[in-house]
């Protein structure tokens, strides 16, 4: 394999705080442990690693290299340090826990705080407002919902915090993989939604990086 197959952007940290991430799904194993390999060894690369959509294979192989922490299909190294910020990620269904996961790992290699509610979509409203206690200890929320999507919109007529919004792929015919719930969301009478891309866990929990240091300007 020609090194010219893998360009790694060694000063996207210093331009604009955030790290370069390695998306896995189309590459070969191959590709992926030489990306992960060169950036742990690397001195030009002292920011955290994050590896997304890996297969089983790829997967399997990353966890040689030793990772801080590996959930589905996302695995990340060399955390940086916690700066005080707590991420609620709130996942309408079971089967949006994908994208919940990738964007917790994420969240976490950038130094935040994350919890997970599961399971607490429209269809049963009683669940979402039964965990509003717990859903207000955050300062920022990722809101993760595939079908018809409401549920972000009726989250943020619940509590004052920015949201992230992320449609997911999960649902019948009409959910056209993920457009209905994009476009209910872009939609929304609600403010303070920022939405994201069908399945995007991970530029959720980028745009929640963002959100937190606007805050943290504004309250210094």
């Amino acid at each position: 394999m020609s090194s010219k197959e893998i360009r790694l952007d060694s000063g996207r940290t210093g331009r604009i705080n955030m790290p370069e991430a390695i998306y896995c799904e189309g590459k070969t194993t191959e590709h992926c442990l030489q990306a992960v390999n060169e950036m742990l060894t690397n001195e030009n690369f002292s920011d955290t690693i994050i590896a997304t959509r890996a297969n089983p294979e790829q997967f399997s192989a990353l966890l040689d290299l030793e990772p801080t922490l590996a959930l589905g299909t996302t695995l990340s190294w060399r955390h940086r340090s916690a700066h005080g910020f707590t991420v609620g990620i709130i996942s309408a269904g079971t089967s949006d826990l994908p994208v919940a996961n990738e964007c917790k790992i994420t969240l976490e290699a950038l130094g935040h705080s994350t919890f997970n509610i599961t399971d607490v979509g429209v269809s049963g409203l009683h669940r979402l407002t039964g965990a509003l206690p717990q859903i207000v200890k955050a300062d920022i929320l990722v809101a993760i919902a595939g079908m018809e999507g409401s549920m972000p919109t009726v989250l943020a007529g619940l509590v004052p915090h920015p949201i992230i919004a992320v449609p997911t792929s999960s649902g019948y015919g009409s959910s056209f993989e993920g457009i209905t719930a994009f476009l209910s969301m872009t939609a929304s009478c609600a403010q303070r939604i920022a939405v994201v891309g069908i399945d995007n866990g991970f530029g959720a929990a980028c745009a929640a990086h963002r959100a937190s240091q606007l805050i943290r300007l504004e309250t210094t």
